[in-house]
């Protein structure tokens, strides 16, 4: 075979390898943008919410009587009957409702959490509970306080979950999350591009601060955060140092 003939046909090779390569980029990019989009349009599910809202009301029913305020199915009956309508108004498009029943529940177990934290402290002295009593009640009430303050955080954060999905901003306006750290050309190879909170990353936020008293992984930046985070660090401090005291004898 001629060199020339062979040289044309190795150029011609090269152009049609280097004609599939950008094809395939090309369709590589378009497949990950529909992903992208179809990932970041597509509404966060409630279900966890709803367990967590539950999950309070089942708290409840736990408790000790002396340790709730009025009958100890008030609460959780309170909650079945104002989750109903929140969930029917969000599956209808009924938003304006659905964040102002949504917020009533949440004032309501927050002061109902309150009121239980108090009855605690003014129960000890009287050792009223056995250690293992104290200890049960107590943990309960740290767990209650984890989850009424991740809701907070998630209902509030952005205007709310139903005005983050419509607004499709990256990341959070009030919390730092890590995946809001990493540069925006790396956000692609952590699969974050278009990362935005669910709610399992507000009740971790929420679990650390009870945890360690102070935020980690996930720095506040609003002031409406700060304050909830300091109340949430203060009954969550107070049941902590009220286990311990009984625990060394001091009360």
């Amino acid at each position: 075979m001629p060199v020339d003939s062979r040289i044309s046909g190795s150029v011609a090779d090269a152009t049609t390898f280097r004609s599939l390569v950008t094809l395939c980029k090309i369709s590589y990019k378009r497949h990950g943008m529909t992903r992208s989009a179809e990932h970041i349009d597509k509404p966060e599910p409630r279900g966890q919410v709803i367990a967590a809202v539950l999950a309070i009301g089942a708290i409840y029913l736990a408790l000790p009587s002396n340790l709730v305020v009025g009958p100890i199915w008030l609460l959780p009956t309170v909650i079945v009957v104002l989750l109903v309508p929140t969930v029917v108004s969000h599956r209808v498009g009924k938003y304006s409702l659905n964040r102002t029943l949504g917020m009533l529940i949440n004032a309501i177990t927050t002061v109902a959490l309150i009121a239980s934290v108090i009855l605690l402290v003014r129960a000890l002295p009287g050792h009223r509970e056995s250690p293992l009593q104290l200890l049960r009640s107590g943990g309960l009430l740290w767990l209650t306080n984890v989850i009424v303050f991740a809701l907070w955080y998630w209902r509030l954060d952005g205007g709310g979950p139903t005005l983050r999905r419509k607004q499709k901003r990256f990341g959070s306006t009030s919390f730092l999350f890590p995946q809001m750290q990493i540069p925006h050309d790396e956000r692609a190879e952590f699969a974050c591009a278009h990362w935005r909170p669910r709610f399992i990353d507000y009740l971790f936020v929420a679990f650390t601060q009870s945890s360690t008293f102070g935020p980690t992984d996930a720095p506040l930046l609003a002031r409406w955060a700060k304050i909830l985070a300091m109340i949430q660090i203060l009954v969550s401090l107070v049941i902590v140092i009220l286990l311990i005291s009984r625990a060394v004898g001091v009360l």
